[in-house]
């Protein structure tokens, strides 16, 4: 399963996280708190994706059994540093096809912040 966290994609299958491994350990964790884990840890390094894929990619496995919906995050925090409170979060349900582009592209190197937020975030549009 692919999750896109910001603009990079990430194979869940992939990074040995089981759904059964994550329902044992997390299964009690409320969809707020896993939320508020990205924000702290997007507020302590905005890059988190890039600097350390491996929390990344468990914060991804987190939300996605949180919310089994969600196959796409956005943590924007507006400066370094700043409060977990003042991360902004955005979700999102990305159909197969366009999860599926998003990874192609990465696995090119072709995908940028700029292209996931044309394709998903929207955030750029005039």
């Amino acid at each position: 399963m692919y999750f896109l966290l910001n603009d990079t994609v990430f194979n869940l299958n992939s990074e040995g996280l089981s759904d059964a491994q994550i329902s044992r350990r997390f299964g009690a964790i409320a969809f707020e708190f896993v939320q508020s884990l990205g924000q702290e840890l997007f507020a302590e390094e905005p890059l988190v994706h890039h600097a350390h894929p491996e929390r990344a990619a468990k914060l991804c496995a987190l939300l996605q059994f949180a919310a089994p919906s969600i196959n796409a995050a956005l943590f924007v925090p507006p400066f370094d540093y700043c409060r977990p409170s003042d991360v902004a979060v955005r979700y999102a349900s990305l159909d197969i096809e366009v999860i599926a582009e998003l990874q192609s592209q990465s696995a090119a190197g072709a995908l940028t912040a700029a292209v996931a937020d044309r394709q998903v975030w929207r955030r750029l549009a005039a």
